[in-house]
């Protein structure tokens, strides 16, 4: 047989410390808490885009006159077309608001990850995995 077929990669044994786990964990919690922001921002974004498109649509209406139903926590409350306009207003410089927070939290977290990839990939080389599954 030639030598074509290689055999298993020798993985180095590298002591893992107390510290080393502690920066492990910190990793894996930061990753997690990162990916929930992200999914709390695209769905202010997309309560985002259901207010425009609400504004849009009011702004369509021909008569002033109506009373538009606008919802606060679990009732509906009729305004006027001016005053309902107003708070959709309100509510999409609230959402836009925390979603610039949010995204600033993501910000800080990518640059803890980056700390933290950097000083674990120094230590174990290619015998940790710290690359997010994109499945």
């Amino acid at each position: 047989m030639a030598a074509t077929m290689k055999g298993p990669v020798a993985v180095e044994d590298v002591n893992v410390t107390f510290e080393d786990q502690q920066k492990i964990n910190k990793f894996a919690r930061n990753t997690s808490r990162m990916t929930e922001l992200k999914n709390e921002i695209e769905a202010k974004k997309k309560s985002l885009q259901n207010l425009q498109d609400a504004s849009d649509d009011l702004m369509m209406l021909e008569d002033d006159a109506l009373l538009i139903p606008f919802q606060i926590g679990d009732v509906f409350v009729s305004h006027s077309q001016e005053e309902t306009q107003e708070m959709l207003e309100a509510a999409k410089e609230s959402l836009e608001a925390e979603v610039r927070g949010l995204e600033g939290r993501v910000t800080a977290i990518q640059q803890v990850l980056g700390d933290l990839k950097v000083q674990l990939y120094a230590k174990f080389g290619n015998n940790i995995n710290l690359e997010a599954d994109e499945s």
